[in-house]
């Protein structure tokens, strides 16, 4: 399961993907423009920050608590190199455990059709 998740995560960073295209022409055109830098950069920082901390509002909610607090980490990441670097950090750890807990669930489920046949 994780090479595929990876693969799928490697397809969608393909410069040839129409929204990178559209976010990187966009991008290009505020960086021509220094008060629009920074305008854009406090746009991000301030929406970033709203969607993480709604985010870890929703944490003791049954729902996506952390999923909206990891989107809010990235969307300042894509501005800010120390959020980035956050981001990929969670990235990595994420796969990871997802990558345990599926082994941990395919051994469980293999135990427990064994169990099941003796008794």
């Amino acid at each position: 399961m994780t090479v595929i998740l990876q693969r799928d995560i490697a397809s969608e960073r393909t410069s040839a993907h129409p929204i990178r295209r559209f976010l990187r022409r966009s991008r290009a055109w505020v960086d021509q423009h220094p008060r629009l830098r920074w305008l854009y950069r406090t746009v991000v920082g301030v929406l970033g920050s709203t969607v993480a901390v709604i985010g870890l509002l929703l944490v003791p909610l049954p729902g996506p608590g952390w999923l909206v607090v990891f989107l809010g980490i990235a969307i300042l990441g894509t501005e800010f190199p120390t959020a980035h670097r956050i981001a990929v950090a969670l990235k990595r750890i994420l796969t990871t455990v997802w990558a345990w807990w599926r082994s941990r669930r395919a051994r469980a489920s293999a135990g427990g059709s064994t169990a099941s046949a003796g008794s």
